[in-house]
């Protein structure tokens, strides 16, 4: 049985994105973060992160201190009940012509497979429009955080002003797809 996922930008859907944020011990979670993660999770949806972390790439820390961030993350989540299943990034600059770097769906096609996530029951959430081109390349729903417009312009089927409130209406919708559905 293929299993429900919600997959997750980092920066800026989960944590205060400072700019190429690298350092662990100042790792900050935006406002329903919690909340929102432990009802999708108690609601059965694995969560897994997606993200570009090009500082990386572009020799403004190394790969270390991504590790670092997503190890605090992790226990940080692990202290408030919320597992996150994997974390994955991609470290290359923009120009390296990588296969991995979100908007490409690689890295969902990947943890897709590892977990065994069944694609059109399960969701993107992110702050950019890439974390919905991502989304929508590998076939999930792509919710936006912000706003109405700024989902509309990224192309969005969903926005949601925070974490907790995109949560609640994936809980209430489901696995409705096919037309846009957000939260007022």
């Amino acid at each position: 049985m293929k299993k429900r996922a919600v997959f997750l930008d980092r920066d800026g859907t989960l944590v205060k994105d400072s700019g190429y944020f690298h350092d662990a011990e100042r790792v900050e979670f935006l406002p329903g973060v919690i909340e929102g993660l432990r009802r999708l999770q108690s609601a059965g949806f694995l969560l897994i992160v997606v993200s570009n972390q090009s500082g990386v790439g572009r020799g403004y820390f190394p790969e270390c201190d991504t590790i670092a961030v997503n190890e605090k993350i992790t226990e940080l989540l692990k202290k408030e009940g919320v597992r996150i299943a994997k974390f994955y990034y991609c470290p290359h600059a923009p120009d390296a012509g990588c296969a991995c770097r979100k908007p490409k769906p690689l890295l969902v096609a990947r943890a897709a497979k590892e977990f065994g996530v069944a694609i059109t029951s399960s969701f993107f959430i992110g702050n950019h429009a890439t974390d919905v081109e991502t989304g929508r390349a590998a076939g999930l729903t792509a919710m936006f955080l912000g706003s109405a417009a700024e989902a509309a312009s990224a192309g969005a089927d969903a926005h949601a002003p925070d974490m907790r409130a995109a949560a609640e209406e994936i809980l209430k919708t489901g696995s409705r797809r096919g037309g846009r559905f957000a939260v007022r």
